[in-house]
């Protein structure tokens, strides 16, 4: 076995031995850290559109 493939190896195991690791979150909490990134995404996207609707109209009364 060449060098090259002996680190191959090892680089897989060593992903495989992180993957283990992992703690993968149970059905409920996963709704709920959804449901908590869509809300947010959708009041700053909110808050966005408002001072983007502001400054347009600001910039429109200051171009006239």
């Amino acid at each position: 076995m060449s060098k090259k493939e002996a680190q191959k190896k090892s680089w897989f195991k060593g992903l495989k031995a992180e993957f283990r690791k992992i703690i993968w979150p149970d059905k409920e909490t996963l709704a709920k850290q959804t449901a908590a990134v869509v809300s947010v995404s959708v009041v700053l996207g909110a808050i966005i559109a408002v001072i983007d609707f502001l400054v347009q109209n600001g910039v429109d009364l200051l171009v006239r």
